[in-house]
């Protein structure tokens, strides 16, 4: 059974940074797209960052210069730097996978930036 779990949300700053792992336990986790996703509270889902398998990155243009999406193929790993977070970008963070029909979810981690 695949699972994504995330980790490192929490509480922050305005102005402070976080970096949020994704584990995965994906068989050939290098050929799957992934990214990042957030909700907060009244809104939809959407997409804050995302990687390809063969390294190419889009991001959201509100996280444009402030965050930033890596992976680590052998640690099976996706990681997600946020950096200036500001009260706007709190909200329920979930990582994402896919390979064509493919698609899987963690469970999500907070992040709420506040003084």
């Amino acid at each position: 059974q695949v699972r994504l779990v995330e980790s490192g949300g929490g509480l922050v700053q305005p102005g402070g940074s976080l970096r949020l792992s994704c584990a995965a336990s994906l068989s050939i986790f290098s050929i799957y797209d992934m990214g990042w996703y957030r909700q907060a509270p009244g809104k939809q889902r959407e997409l804050v960052a995302a990687i390809a398998s063969g390294g190419i990155t889009n991001y959201a243009d509100s996280v444009k210069g402030r965050f930033t999406i890596s992976r680590d193929n052998a640690k099976n790993t996706v990681y997600l730097q946020m950096n200036s977070l500001k009260p706007e970008d709190t909200a329920v963070y979930y990582c994402h996978s896919s390979l064509s029909k493919y698609n899987y979810w963690g469970q999500g981690t907070q992040v709420t930036v506040s003084s």
